[in-house]
């Protein structure tokens, strides 16, 4: 039985009761998905499976045979950082960081739920195939990853920045 990590295929554990969580972390030695309150309520443990966003500190890494997941450690490409990342660099989005590889992975699903026309609680227009993340669709969208510090603006002026730039890059190919 195998799970696709970061692009690499990873046996899952023997024991079926080992969250996602800890088998990314104490396992496979990646530390960037954090363990927050281990009760999904922070957002601190955040990766994509197959592009969705999940709390993994509630997830069974026996549920994902077959699937692909990817963390924070997977977020970055050939060229070095996720465009995120250095938008999160740039708008001051951290403070500790603690909370930051969550947000990061998190936002970056939400951007494709946006893509696909899935609404928010304040989306205006529900039936349109793809969705303005607005300063206020991304604060509601984001409401699930918590900061501490409250880097609440910065992180959202660096999503704002990071996929208004990647819609103009689009159009113009």
């Amino acid at each position: 039985m195998t799970i696709t990590i970061n692009g690499r295929a990873v046996e899952a554990p023997d024991d079926p009761r080992v969250s996602l969580l800890d088998l990314l972390r104490d396992r496979l030695g990646l530390p960037g998905t954090k363990k927050g309150c281990n009760q999904g309520a922070c957002g601190a443990c955040t990766v994509l499976v197959d592009g969705e966003r999940i709390v993994s500190c509630l997830a069974l890494a026996v549920q994902f045979e077959g699937r692909s997941v990817t963390t924070i450690e997977g977020l970055a490409g050939a060229n070095g950082l996720h465009p995120l990342q250095r938008a999160f660099v740039e708008h001051d989005g951290f403070q500790c960081g603690y909370c930051t590889p969550g947000q990061i992975v998190s936002a970056v699903g939400m951007a494709g739920e946006a893509a696909r026309g899935v609404p928010s609680a304040v989306t205006a227009d529900v039936a349109a195939s793809g969705i303005t993340l607005t300063r206020e669709e991304i604060a509601e969208r984001m409401s699930g990853n918590l900061c501490r510090c409250g880097s609440y603006n910065g992180i959202v002026e660096a999503v704002a920045e990071t996929f208004a730039t990647r819609e103009r890059d689009e159009v113009a190919a």
